[in-house]
């Protein structure tokens, strides 16, 4: 090893990392350790080709994003397989499956059917115990899966990539009672709360004007089950019982219906509206002013971190972890879209 690493150009503990998989090393270094132990004939030659073979070969990651009809989640999965080729040269694949059904049943299905093709996988999800069990097995059989956006409380989960919810709720209550023209009556509306993320966004939406803003008046949270359809019939009925409405928060799916609504509906003067993720539509809304502030998931920073933490669960075969990595969320507003 140490006639490799000189003739290489490296140190004996960078040929040890290539062989024993210790630590990452790049693939031109790894390259010229493997050109040194040809020409010197070194006995472990073939394990040195092996590993680079292992590394060229690539892995197969697997995301499982919610409906292909939001904005937010296509060009999410363009995002991962952007990140998924940049960072896994030559050879790293991308499989990008949407839910087009959000039933624990069929997000279980998806889940055992992309753990047959790939090495790891992140998905998001409702938290249910079908979808705990689901992970639970497959990452018994080796295949370390992760929570994406919103947090899973499965036992076995490798860890969380996402933003800080707690936090997404309070500046959005802080926006809605600093850019209220008066106090008034507050919507809020969430896909779901078997969402970890929308229901500890709520909370802390509601803590805020518990605790600084307690003359303003919320309402009871709307569910829009992250339809469209059904978050703008929800909304146009909101405008009708309140059209003394000071302001709205869109926690969670459904966005694009919620939207549409405000600008079919009546929505009174003032009304102060922040919702979720920077999206073409949600850009057009806030240049139009029917939106004073987006909160939104740093796409390309949330893909790059998310193929980083995969790999190396697969490299070190940890499929059980603790992972937190919350990633500060892009504050949008109609000054600088």
């Amino acid at each position: 090893m140490t006639d490799v690493a000189r003739e290489a150009g490296v140190g004996v503990a960078t040929v040890d990392r290539v062989i024993n998989k210790r630590a990452s090393v790049s693939q031109e270094t790894a390259e010229r350790v493997l050109a040194a132990a040809e020409k010197l004939g070194f006995r472990r030659t073939g394990l040195i080709r092996d590993r680079i073979d292992e590394r060229t070969a690539g892995y197969r990651l697997g995301f499982i994003l919610q409906k292909s009809s939001t904005h937010f989640y296509s060009e999410l999965g363009s995002v991962l397989e952007a990140a998924t080729r940049t960072q896994m040269q030559p050879a790293g694949k991308a499989l990008v499956a949407f839910l087009d059904e959000l039933t624990p049943e069929h997000v279980v299905a998806k889940l055992y059917e992309l753990s047959r093709k790939v090495d790891a996988i992140a998905l998001v999800a409702a938290d249910h115990p079908l979808v705990s069990q689901a992970i639970d097995d497959i990452t018994a059989r080796g295949i370390p899966v992760f929570a994406l956006i919103s947090d899973l409380t499965a036992d076995s989960c490798s860890g969380y990539v996402g933003i800080d919810h707690r936090k997404v709720g309070r500046t959005a209550a802080w926006a809605i009672a600093e850019l209220a023209p008066a106090p008034g009556k507050v919507g809020v509306i969430v896909g779901s709360h078997r969402y970890l993320c929308q229901e500890q966004s709520e909370m802390s939406f509601r803590s805020y004007f518990r605790e600084f803003a307690p003359q303003f008046q919320l309402l009871d949270t709307l569910i829009s089950l992250e339809d469209i359809h059904l978050a703008q019939s929800a909304t146009l009925e909101l405008l009708k019982q309140h059209p003394d409405l000071t302001g709205i928060y869109i926690a969670g799916g459904g966005i694009e219906g919620v939207l549409q609504a405000l600008k079919d509906g009546n929505p009174p003067p003032g009304l102060v509206t922040v919702c979720l993720d920077l999206t073409a539509v949600t850009r057009q809304a806030l240049i139009e002013r029917r939106v004073n502030m987006v909160l939104s998931h740093p796409q390309e920073w949330l893909a790059s971190r998310l193929v980083e933490v995969m790999v190396a669960a697969i490299q070190s075969k940890a499929t059980r972890g603790s992972l937190q990595s919350s990633l500060p969320f892009i504050t949008y507003t109609p000054a600088n879209v």
